[in-house]
């Protein structure tokens, strides 16, 4: 090895010109070089230990064996390129992936890519208008995204090791705010402009004639509030170019798990808990959406956006999986066949002229971008009993074999004029009357195992009302307030619920989905991460709810190639954590009665304020 190292730097010397070199190196010279070279990067001890090793072993492959041994000692892999890019979602609409390159062992190679779905979410029957504006505001998001990316991140971490997940988070999270405060800025200077324009036409109109003023018709019915509602909220307004925060957080968070060759569950369970790793991991339960017939869909029913099929804790994902799809299949059977809902529903014996008063059938519109039908209905039981029906054929029993959850999504069906919720067509609900709708349903349907959104975040009483009273039946989950994973830990104003449905879009990093996954176990409350509406291929979603060990996960339904990767994915990691003896059981399902714990609460917080008290007293 030493005369290879000689000859080399001899040849080297004779190719360069005779002016370029003031001195010349004799053999010995080199020799001694050489060796000196070898020995301080202990290349004779090595050698020496891992060949002395190999005699004994005798290994298949020798010169395996060696590369095996030496790029343990190799430098660890350090990022060399971040490249961003636009492609395109599972319904054809601009997304952003990210891809990572790093030089491992003097080599530079692409290692992988993340995607992350755009936040925007907008109603199918949505104007034109508005989906123009949302088009054109997801092209100029993705375009600053990865401006962001090619130049500013690429730069920042060129050199580092991505396999420290807390310091590059930090690194973002620092450039997202310097970034969030210019957009801030720029949003406070179009406001104070906007005003100006406002002063400056009320001026106008001031100086203006009056008009005559044209009296009001005797009889008219004027829209009174019956009771004033509190006003909603203002939405959080997004940061153009978020989504590269969230995506190359991801995109580190994959690379390492690849230079570490272990799956990405397992590593992001590693970062939640503090790198000790976990002896089993049990699997989410899969909230497979069968149904749709919210809003957009043909019918009156506006407030079941998705109908949602849950296997049982005990069953194996393949079992439940198998399950779930044999129920879609004799829905869409039921809904081919229908020709008379109540005569299908097994709702008794009933006459012509009663049927004739029931409604039509239900309208079969399409496939949804959740992987579901959009099915218009007239009535609350209707889908619900569709799905009995179903579950009847197949020998299934609901609430034993199957249950259902629910997504209201009742933020959409807000008329804010009136203080009421348009639940069906024409028929509007007071926030109190709501938690009277959904107590008698759940009397009618005891099966119904989630709540997710049955209100707005700012009917705050409705929420504790509803959770006092059904929390010991049912799981009532908040899904419209998590829009923003990194804000969650910062406000401390969350509705009275069970737990919360998190989605990994715009500037969520991953170290905030282990924090905020801790702060929730740490409150017994319960995580489940969900897919936003505009899914992509990119199936890490699923290892990120098996590592962050959250109790469900929401992926859509069992149609369309990407929500079916997810799904695939999900099996994929039921077998190999099988096969390695690392596959725990889930926990069975605990609801609780949230009056005795409200009472425990309060009890605390006068405990705390009494020892606040004292405290301040003894000190003064």
């Amino acid at each position: 090895m030493e005369h290879c190292g000689i000859r080399a730097a001899a040849g080297e010397q004779q190719q360069q010109p005779q002016q370029q070199q003031p001195r010349r190196f004799t053999i010995t010279d080199l020799k001694h070089q050489a060796a000196e070279y070898y020995r301080s990067n202990e290349v004779p001890q090595r050698l020496e230990e891992v060949l002395n090793a190999m005699f004994y072993q005798r290994p298949e492959d020798f010169y395996g064996h060696l590369a095996n041994y030496f790029s343990e000692l190799s430098k660890p892999p350090v990022i060399t390129k971040l490249a961003g890019k636009k492609v395109l979602d599972g319904i054809g609409r601009p997304t952003l992936e990210v891809e990572v390159s790093c030089r491992v062992r003097n080599c530079v190679k692409r290692i992988c890519s993340s995607m992350i779905s755009s936040h925007a979410e907008i109603l199918e029957n949505a104007s034109p208008e508005a989906i123009d504006a949302d088009e054109r505001e997801r092209e100029e998001s993705i375009k600053i995204a990865i401006e962001w990316i090619n130049e500013s991140l690429n730069e920042m971490f060129g050199g580092l090791q991505p396999t420290d997940q807390n310091k590059a988070d930090e690194l973002l999270g620092e450039y997202f705010t310097k970034k969030a405060e210019a957009d801030e800025e720029r949003r406070e200077a179009e406001k104070e402009k906007e005003k100006e324009n406002q002063e400056a036409e009320a001026s106008a109109a001031a100086l203006a004639p009056p008009g005559r003023k044209k009296p009001n018709k005797p009889g008219k019915k004027v829209s009174v509030m019956e009771k004033p509602i509190p006003p909603a909220e203002p939405a959080e307004p997004v940061v153009m170019g978020s989504m590269a925060i969230g995506c190359t957080s991801l995109a580190f968070a994959k690379t390492a798990a690849t230079l570490r060759d272990m799956p990405l569950y397992l590593h992001i369970a590693l970062l939640k808990y503090d790198q000790e790793s976990p002896k089993e991991l049990a699997l989410p339960l899969p909230m497979a959406t069968v149904l749709s017939c919210g809003k957009s869909s043909p019918g009156k029913l506006n407030l079941l956006k998705e109908v949602m099929v849950i296997p049982p804790h005990w069953l194996p994902v393949k079992q439940g999986v198998e399950r779930c799809v044999d129920i879609q299949r004799e829905v869409m059977k039921l809904l081919s066949q229908t020709t008379n809902m109540p005569s299908s529903m097994g709702e008794g014996k009933k006459t012509a002229r009663d049927a004739a008063k029931k409604a039509p059938s239900p309208v079969l519109k399409k496939m949804s971008h959740l992987g579901c039908l959009v099915t218009g209905f007239e009535s609350l039981e209707q889908p619900l009993a569709l799905i009995q029906s179903a579950c009847t054929h197949l020998s299934l029993e609901l609430g034993i074999d199957v249950y259902l959850g629910i997504n209201c999504a009742a933020h959409e069906l807000i008329d804010c004029s009136k203080g009421k919720y348009e639940v069906i067509l024409g028929t509007l609900k007071s926030p109190d009357e709501m938690v009277d709708v959904y107590v008698d349903l759940i009397r009618k349907f005891p099966a119904i195992m989630t709540l997710i959104d049955p209100l707005r975040k700012e009917d705050r009483q409705q929420w504790i009302t509803l959770r006092n009273t059904l929390g010991s039946k049912c799981y009532i989950f908040a899904e419209e307030l998590c829009k923003s994973v990194s804000k969650l830990m910062e406000n401390h104003d969350i509705p009275k619920c069970s737990g919360l449905v998190l989605k990994y879009t715009n500037e969520a990093k991953i170290s905030d989905l282990c924090k905020i996954t801790r702060h929730l176990d740490g409150r017994k409350r319960i995580s489940i991460l969900g897919s936003p509406d505009g899914e992509t291929s990119d199936d890490s979603l699923v290892d990120l709810a098996v590592g962050l060990r959250t109790k469900f996960i929401k992926l859509g339904g069992l149609s369309r190639g990407e929500r079916v990767a997810k799904y695939n994915r999900l099996l994929a990691i039921e077998e190999e954590l099988g096969k390695n003896g690392r596959l725990g059981e889930r926990e069975d399902h605990e609801f609780v009665d949230y009056t005795e714990e409200e009472e425990e609460e309060e009890e605390e917080e006068l405990e705390s304020t009494d020892i606040t008290a004292r405290t301040e007293h003894s000190a003064t």
